[in-house]
């Protein structure tokens, strides 16, 4: 034999306080939405320094390497000084070529 046993809640504010639990899950939610594209922001930052600094290393050794070719023999200290004005002059341009203007 069986039976079945059914209870019923009457004005004992179980309705509110589900609706409060509900609020709390959806603020937590919520925040979980807005931690994550944080994190994907985040990652997408430490990705291009990462890369940035790993150009930057590798210009780095590339300058040192071209210093020990030259030695002291004047005409190749010269010849790098030339190679490193022009480049320097087409990153400045670059740089002002691509920065978008200030907004007022």
């Amino acid at each position: 034999m069986s039976r079945d046993i059914h209870v019923f809640f009457h004005g004992t504010g179980v309705d509110a306080k589900l609706d409060q639990v509900l609020n709390l899950l959806n603020k937590i939610f919520q925040g979980v939405q807005t931690m994550s594209a944080e994190l994907d922001a985040l990652e997408a930052q430490v990705t291009a320094n990462t890369s940035t600094e790993a150009s930057a290393i590798q210009l780095l050794n590339g300058l040192h390497a071209m210093l020990v070719a030259a030695g002291t023999d004047p005409t190749k200290l010269n010849a790098l000084k030339a190679s490193l004005s022009t480049s320097a002059t087409d990153l400045a341009a670059a740089i002002v070529a691509n920065t978008p203007a200030a907004t007022p």
